[in-house]
């Protein structure tokens, strides 16, 4: 799109009319509202991530004293707040719209302005969700005095530049934007759903600390879970030396995994990272349990879907049976927060391979650990889905945020 254009990247048919240019201070006046008789104690912040949100909720606790609100902005449903306060999402602060529904007050540190009929609010909202109005703030505003606020003064503000096709225009694509946030809000509460199926699954096909049989089984399975300690029911090591052999096993190098690849809510851990020979290595082979033990990922645990070499801050475990090898990482995922609280040692959270083996796990019969871990697996493959939806979806509005503006 050049500047002669006027136009976006992207438009729907029909429409071929340049866009107008206007100033923000034409389509919309500053709210000067205050809550001088206390009426509305509804506190509301704009948060970059969430949006327009109750101040409680986003913070966890009331911020403003309600002896303060009095002058406070009062702001509508529809209202648009800037906040000045910038972040690595929102570099020149967020402007966002009051999708709430309801009256409340805003703090005197936001800019509260409210539309003429001269542009549609849907099709404005998804505009300062580009980055297509950063550069007017760069070029006219500044950081200020703090570092986390951005600074520009309320005539300037008004002098902003705003893209502004023709109304039907305006309606289809704030229509389009929106069905398309709605369809990421589907998918994203799907996954939520499932993470928090899957957290409660968890504790109920296991069993509780000092009983035999879990609260929920599979039909058929009636026989008491026995007690094993980790290292009889699998293979344990961690980091060793790879031979010259092993390093031509692989081609000449070995993918080296890391600790901090490591993740309980990935389904399986398929990262590599470049080839490496380290000395400290030991190789592990497609199915294993990883599980890490040193520095900020320590308690995670993946099953490995790639070849490759390990050091001394990963433990590899290996059940020979994939089944089994399932069932102990969902084992331990379970585990996390009892092991990392009970044996996390030294400053920087450190696990002991030592201690880990001598753990007592629960054991039913091998087909009930087929029938766990397969239960598990498929359900991290369906939120695995949801989340790559979820992404895909994320990018595809990101793309066409910047193509469908002028």
């Amino acid at each position: 799109m050049t500047e002669q254009a006027k136009v976006p990247a992207i438009r729907f048919a029909g429409f071929t009319d340049p866009w107008e240019q206007r100033k923000l201070g034409e389509i919309a006046d500053k709210v000067t509202e205050k809550n001088l008789d206390g009426n509305i104690t509804e506190v509301l912040t704009n948060s970059a991530e969430y949006g327009v949100i109750n101040q409680t909720e986003f913070f966890d606790h009331a911020v403003a004293k309600e002896s303060n609100i009095a002058g406070y902005y009062v702001i509508a449903p529809g209202d648009f707040v800037y906040n000045p306060r910038i972040s690595a999402t929102a570099p020149v602060g967020p402007i966002r719209r009051n999708t709430l529904g309801i009256h409340g007050v805003m703090s005197p540190l936001y800019t509260v302005f409210r539309l003429t009929d001269a542009v549609d609010g849907t099709y404005l909202s998804h505009f300062f969700k580009t980055n297509g109005w950063h550069g007017f703030m760069k070029l006219e505003g500044n950081s200020g005095a703090r570092s986390d606020r951005f600074s520009i003064g309320d005539a300037t503000f008004f002098e902003m530049p705003i893209p502004v096709p023709s109304s039907s225009e305006q309606h289809a694509i704030g229509s389009f934007f929106s069905r398309l946030d709605d369809l990421i809000t589907l998918h994203q509460r799907k996954y939520d759903k499932l993470v928090i199926f899957k957290k409660s699954m968890l504790e109920k096909m296991f069993p509780k600390d000092g009983e035999s049989v879990p609260e929920i089984r599979f039909a058929g399975f009636t026989d008491p879970w026995e007690q094993r300690k980790l290292g009889e029911l699998a293979l344990t090591y961690s980091g060793g030396t790879p031979s010259a052999g092993n390093s031509a096993y692989y081609g000449g190098e070995i993918p080296f995994i890391r600790s901090a690849e490591i993740d309980c809510d990935s389904t399986e851990l398929s990262l590599t990272v470049a080839g490496l020979n380290n000395s400290s290595a030991k190789l592990v082979d497609k199915g294993m349990v990883l599980y890490a033990m040193y520095g900020a990922t320590s308690g995670e645990v993946a099953i490995s879907k790639i070849k490759g070499a390990i050091n001394q801050a990963i433990l590899a475990m290996d059940a020979s049976d994939m089944a089994a090898n399932r069932f102990i990482a969902y084992w331990l995922r379970r585990q996390k927060k009892s092991i990392t609280e009970t044996f996390l040692q030294g400053g920087q959270g450190n696990l002991s391979g030592a201690i880990i083996k001598e753990l007592g796990i629960p054991q039913p019969s091998l087909d009930e650990q087929r029938q766990i871990g397969s239960f598990f697996n498929n359900l991290d493959d369906l939120i695995t889905l949801h989340q790559r939806k979820l992404e895909l979806l994320q990018n595809i509005k990101k793309s066409l945020l910047d193509k469908m503006f002028v």
